[in-house]
């Protein structure tokens, strides 16, 4: 997650004529069973090794990440998407180091695509970035949790809703995996995706962003059950509603909505990415395990990461995209963002 603040921007937001929802799709429970600690274990350990060096924006060690991405994509058979010519979104430096000179190198945001059956120009997109913070003073920064556990949450979704779709029960709409780049230097990537997106805002539905869900904070320190949700109210009251009963039909998790108050010092809200797509009027909701004392320090590291708890947050966010991506209607934009 994004360590340094934005600035706050909020843009006129359209209304969207009220229309009545119908349930979604039966959702079998062995799809969202497929999201599994061994799996996310093992994406991890490779995501997070030393040999991604930290995964800098720009750097070797990030593509060499970035390549191991999109093994597995293919390695399940999810292409990237129509209308690109491969898994990269190319981000040029120039763009990188316009706000503040970094010398970031040029970057990649990673993609992949799930075809909806019925209304496949509607877009529903879940986040993730994979960057983190490099090398610092000879020792690498792994970032485990920071996003790594988001990065391989997206994988395991993905491939959950793949197999769902070999046997015959594909989303209806279409799903974006959308891994990021640039975060850390000021949600950059996600930045340049809402400047330059492949599916018009216009068509995108929501955007689901999952950043540092593997492990928990001071605020609980007696259980891991649990996850902030950000955002979820602010554009949507429907997106609200799809989270808060689609984890009590089949995750249970206990929701924390502390750092979705407006009045939270920490503005969270505007620290990760999916704030590139709410100031577009895109419902957006941010789940997130908290801070912990590893949070941008070497010591955020893969044995730290607590599977039982990034298992059930994976499937939370699975579960929120079948219902978004399955519902009759697309969610309705019925509030102003603030």
């Amino acid at each position: 997650m994004k360590k340094i603040l934005i600035p706050v921007l909020f843009l006129a937001l359209a209304g969207c004529k009220t229309t009545k929802n119908d349930s979604s799709a039966i959702l079998e429970p062995k799809y969202m069973n497929l999201i599994s600690e061994d799996k996310l274990r093992a994406d991890l350990t490779v995501v997070a090794s030393d040999e991604m060096q930290g995964r800098e924006t720009g750097s070797e060690g990030q593509k060499k990440a970035g390549k191991y991405l999109i093994s597995q994509y293919q390695a399940a058979g999810i292409p990237f998407p129509k209308g690109a010519t491969d898994y990269y979104q190319h981000i040029p430096a120039t763009f990188l180091n316009a706000k503040r000179n970094e010398g970031l190198n040029d970057s990649e945001n990673i993609w992949a695509f799930i075809e909806g059956s019925e209304k496949p120009d509607e877009i529903v997109v879940v986040s993730a970035h994979y960057d983190h913070v490099g090398v610092q003073n000879g020792e690498i920064y792994n970032g485990a949790d920071d996003d790594g556990s988001g990065t391989v949450a997206l994988l395991s979704i993905a491939q959950a809703f793949q197999k769902a779709k070999k046997d015959g029960h594909g989303p209806k709409r279409s799903i974006l995996f959308l891994h990021i780049t640039g975060e850390e230097h000021g949600l950059h990537g996600s930045r340049f995706y809402s400047e330059n997106p492949l599916f018009p805002i216009a068509n995108t539905v929501a955007d689901v962003n999952i950043d540092m869900i593997g492990r928990r904070d001071d605020e609980h320190a007696n259980t891991n059950n649990y996850i902030y949700v950000i955002g979820a109210d602010r554009l949507s009251s429907e997106l609200d509603q799809i989270v808060r009963s689609q984890n009590e039909a089949w995750v249970k998790l206990d929701l924390d909505f502390k750092f979705n108050e407006r009045s939270d010092p920490n503005r969270f809200y505007f620290r990760s990415d999916h704030y590139n797509f709410a100031k577009n009027g895109i419902p957006s909701v941010f789940f997130f395990s908290g801070v912990h004392a590893d949070y941008h320090k070497p010591g955020d590291e893969v044995e730290k990461i607590e599977f039982d708890a990034l298992k059930k947050r994976a499937q939370l966010a699975f579960v929120t995209l079948w219902e978004l991506a399955n519902r009759e209607q697309r969610i309705r934009v019925d509030k102003d963002g603030k």
